[in-house]
């Protein structure tokens, strides 16, 4: 038994809980920081700025747009498929305060994966980037909706720059888009609804908030019901934890990880809101040159990012002429940082990586690290303010300190369970509230919390649990390596065996060398029996290696 033994570690000020019911919903949270920081800036994408009174007018309009003209009622679900762009925001805050449920769609699904999650949702309406419309049209009339509402990365942007954006974006686009029948522009839904005509709707703070569709990694898409109160529980965990950093209206984040990602929609979008933040919107991260040219055109106080992200901004020659003196905060989730980055992104920024851990169904921080950390240490830190956990073995006995076991997560955060998969919600959910995560850690005396790794990518090595986080972080040190992905392959003497595969860098190692770099530092068992070579890692949109993907390219079994 562990119990609670973490607020001993907190942060002066911090509270042991929080109070969840601050505000009835979200709309009430919006309203205040509208209300509060009118005259702050608010967005930033591409030179341009929104500031918080034109985005409360913008959202309002289209609330109205949604209510009036599209009958959008309480509970109706409506489809946003956008990247980080002006339209995101406004689209977004008007669908919470017309009382919808917002189902957030990644840009790049392919046509069989938007079809599946606009079946399941059944939304009535989507919010599209206008370059990804040749996907929507593959399926648009199977599904549900009933109004298309057209987004352009212009949108909201000064005349002439709306104009030299747009056409830039358009020059990129694979296939010409069609616009569907009755179709509308984002710009024109907005200018032509009429605010007046809006009627705030009763919402309730346990109507939904979101259906968050998980990556679907392991199979069918599943959308996690959260709340207006799950959302709003964890915001207030956030910025309890933070706020001690924080100087309202003064903050500028760099929100490069997608904000139809839980991660940044929480931790940038309504986190930086609440407290009068800048976000400023990285349309591309991908395209590492205009990135890190924002960077360096922008005083920013705090970025979120993941192992990936990080590392791929280190590796880039004019990531080092950025100015790092406003930074604050670096805080990283998603995935395992590697301690080989962490090290690297202190050298040259002189900032602290400050590791975290989440998930979709917590909406999604489960723990943080101190804001004020001294060293990278691995943890992925405390549990937030009101939020419980407990360790657990196969057997569900609760496990104590230092004993490696599934991590069990209870809290306002914890979403209602999957919408209409009531077997899958029974999985995760047991009938006391607790969320089985399906991840291994440990907590240690301190109440720090460790990661140790995935339950599924656990690799039993002759009845040893050998955890791929541990060795991808020994072989991520060797010089030669860019990444890795550690995977187990069937082996027929100690029923499975580790296989490095990696992504070598400009002076690559050879198979023997890795494999005696690993055996100078880990114990016999955990040492690989084989590597593999590839150009690339497959990644999701948030840059988390696809581990899942990596077994099915080269996971053969050993000869």
């Amino acid at each position: 038994m562990v119990d609670k033994i973490w607020l001993a570690s907190y942060p002066p000020g911090v509270p042991a809980s929080i109070d969840a019911d601050r505000y009835p919903a979200l709309p009430a949270l919006l309203a205040n920081a509208f209300s509060r920081f009118a005259e702050r800036p608010a967005l930033a994408s591409f030179g341009a700025r929104v500031d918080y009174q034109a985005l409360d007018e913008l959202s309002l309009a289209f609330a109205a747009y949604l209510q009036t003209t599209c009958g959008i009622e309480r509970g109706d679900r409506i489809a946003l498929m956008m990247p980080n762009m002006l339209a995101y925001p406004v689209a977004l805050c008007g669908v919470l305060r017309a009382g919808g449920v917002v189902v957030n769609v990644n840009p790049l699904y392919t046509p069989r994966e938007l079809e599946q999650l606009l079946e399941d949702s059944e939304a009535r309406a989507v919010v599209v980037f206008e370059n990804v419309l040749p996907t929507l049209e593959h399926v648009l009339d199977a599904s549900t909706i009933e109004q298309v509402v057209v987004a352009r990365i212009g949108d909201f942007m000064p005349w002439l720059r709306r104009r030299a954006i747009d056409f830039i974006s358009r020059r990129r686009m694979t296939d010409t888009p069609h616009w569907p029948k009755d179709a509308i522009a984002l710009r024109d839904a907005v200018s032509g609804a009429d605010a007046g005509r809006f009627t705030a709707p009763p919402i309730d703070p346990e109507d939904l908030a979101f259906l968050q569709y998980t990556g679907g990694t392991t199979g069918r898409s599943k959308g996690a019901m959260l709340s207006h109160r799950n959302i709003l529980a964890n915001l207030e965990q956030v910025t309890a934890w933070f706020d001690p950093h924080v100087v309202p209206g003064e903050e500028i984040i760099i929100t490069a990880l997608p904000l139809y990602h839980i991660y940044a929609l929480t931790g940038n979008c309504f986190a930086t809101i609440s407290r009068g933040g800048l976000n400023t919107l990285i349309t591309d991260p991908r395209d590492l040159g205009g990135f890190v040219r924002q960077l360096r055109r922008t005083p920013f106080t705090s970025i979120t990012g993941v192992n990936t992200l990080f590392q791929a901004l280190l590796e880039h020659p004019d990531f080092k002429q950025v100015d790092f003196s406003h930074l604050k905060l670096t805080n990283a989730g998603g995935m395992a940082v590697q301690r080989a980055v962490a090290e690297r992104w202190h050298a040259t920024t002189g900032c602290i990586i400050s590791e975290g851990y989440g998930l979709t169904e917590a909406s999604p921080v489960v723990t943080a690290n101190r804001p004020d950390v001294e060293t990278f240490s691995g943890s992925i830190g405390l549990p937030m303010p009101s939020t419980e956990i407990r360790i657990v073995s196969e057997s569900g006995e609760e496990l104590g300190v230092e004993e490696p076991g599934e991590l069990c997560v209870r809290g306002p955060q914890v979403m209602q369970g999957y919408w209409r998969d009531t077997e899958a919600s029974a999985a995760v959910l047991d009938d006391e509230g607790w969320l089985h995560t399906g991840d291994i850690a440990r907590i240690d005396d301190q109440g720090y919390l460790y990661l140790v790794d995935r339950k599924k990518d656990l690799i039993v090595v002759s009845g040893f649990n050998v955890y791929p986080n541990e060795i991808e972080d020994v072989v991520a040190h060797h010089p030669g390596v860019r990444e890795v992905a550690v995977i187990g392959v069937a082996d027929a003497h100690s029923g499975e065996a580790v296989r490095l595969v990696v992504v070598p860098d400009d002076e690559p190692p050879d198979e023997a060398a890795l494999i005696e770099w690993c055996r100078e530092r880990l114990t016999a068992y955990k040492i690989p029996r084989s590597v593999v070579f590839t150009d690339a890692l497959p990644k999701s949109p948030i840059g988390k290696i696809l581990k899942r993907e990596v077994r099915e390219a080269h996971g053969e079994p050993n000869a």
